[in-house]
């Protein structure tokens, strides 16, 4: 079972058919929608600061999530994913992203829909990214627009086969 745990009375919501990993923590106030996966060694701490997950979002392996005190808050839209070890901290994702293994949002970044940040990019606080666009590097420029391939191939895939990995685990 996850390490979930109330902040000042506060405690974790979870929606219907979530998969949390006996590893992952879920501090506060966190609210995680329907057919999401949180996965091992994941950490969304919701102590200073609300974190909102939509639906069919996946939060792979050691992803952290996080906000600055009375400054920013997550939020987090549906059919997202966030790559393995990415930080999220104080950011808003919009619907059907994918955010890359090891990348790092800062407070009050806009991740507007469709978008890809590449692995390893670090996007600065307050940045805005443009709506179905590649972003890379460091810090964070706009690399590419999306294409028709990457949002079926990349962003659709990749959110529904966390829900199906999520299925193979034996209880």
């Amino acid at each position: 079972m996850a390490l979930i745990k109330k902040v000042n009375g506060v405690g974790p919501k979870i929606g219907q058919r979530v998969f949390l990993a006996e590893t992952a923590s879920i501090i506060g106030d966190v609210t995680i929608g329907d057919d999401c996966t949180v996965w091992y060694n994941a950490v969304l701490r919701g102590d200073v600061n609300p974190i909102v997950i939509g639906n069919r979002v996946n939060i792979q392996d050691g992803a952290v999530l996080h906000t600055l005190y009375k400054k920013s808050v997550v939020k987090i839209g549906d059919d997202v994913s966030i790559g393995h070890n990415a930080i999220v901290h104080g950011a808003n994702i919009q619907d059907r992203c994918l955010i890359g293994m090891g990348a790092t949002l800062l407070d009050n970044v806009l991740v507007q829909s469709g978008c890809i940040v590449a692995a390893n990019a670090l996007v600065l606080a307050g940045t805005v990214l443009e709506p179905g666009s590649v972003y890379a590097g460091i810090p964070a420029r706009k690399v590419k627009e999306i294409t028709e391939e990457q949002r079926r191939d990349i962003i659709e895939r990749t959110a529904r086969d966390y829900i199906m990995y999520s299925g193979w685990i034996d209880e």
